[in-house]
């Protein structure tokens, strides 16, 4: 036995199919973009927050360092250069890392900050490798405590950036992405920076000697 639909019916269901995928494919895209772009949206908060934990241990190395500048002040007499390097790359440091802590998603400020922090870093290395020399100084107890806050701090540092640097990565790697990097661009979602806080010294290869 053969069936036969009416022609009015198979219109009406061209029509519906045809009707069904105006409303839904755009539907279907709207839901992707709302997705794509809260998830952004929620990456960037978190690279955010995490430069949050780091700004807090830079301000207590900073809050620090006068007070190791001062210790050292009463015996180093003859290395005033040193003390005022250090303290005009804290102060420079400082102003740095305020002005990336009002903009975390500025390129630009982090790495200003990087460059401030590797400058300080190689002031502070110079200064330690004075108080080497000055046995009364490297055994008084105030900078004794004091080195040790600052090494304390440094290794919290240095944690907070790896984790500043790893959420990074992560919205980084989601805003590039395709078809993610389409509503990324449309909504301006600019690229975030690394935070690399080693010193010049640092960064040489090491060089060995016989």
């Amino acid at each position: 036995m053969v069936y036969f639909w009416p022609k009015g019916r198979n219109v009406n269901m061209s029509m519906m199919i045809v009707l069904g995928l105006l409303v839904g494919v755009p539907l279907v895209l709207f839901a992707w973009a709302v997705s794509v772009y809260n998830g952004l949206v929620r990456l960037r908060n978190r690279f955010k927050n995490a430069f949050a934990q780091i700004d807090v241990q830079l301000k207590r190395r900073y809050d620090l360092i006068p007070n190791l500048v001062e210790t050292a002040k009463g015996y180093l007499k003859h290395e005033r250069e040193t003390l005022e390097a250090v303290v005009m790359a804290r102060n420079q440091a400082a102003a740095a890392a305020k002005a990336a802590a009002a903009a975390p998603g500025d390129g630009s400020a982090v790495r200003a900050l990087s460059g401030a922090e590797g400058v300080l870093r190689g002031s502070l290395d110079r200064l330690m490798l004075v108080v080497e020399q000055y046995p009364d100084l490297k055994a008084n107890q105030n900078m004794m405590q004091l080195q040790e806050e600052i090494a304390s701090t440094e290794n919290r540092i240095s944690f907070a950036r790896q984790a500043y640097n790893d959420e990074v990565m992560a919205y980084n790697t989601k805003r590039e992405v395709f078809p993610d990097t389409l509503i990324a661009s449309v909504f301006n979602f600019g690229p975030a920076q690394l935070l690399e806080l080693e010193s010049a010294a640092e960064r040489q290869v090491p060089q060995v000697r016989f």
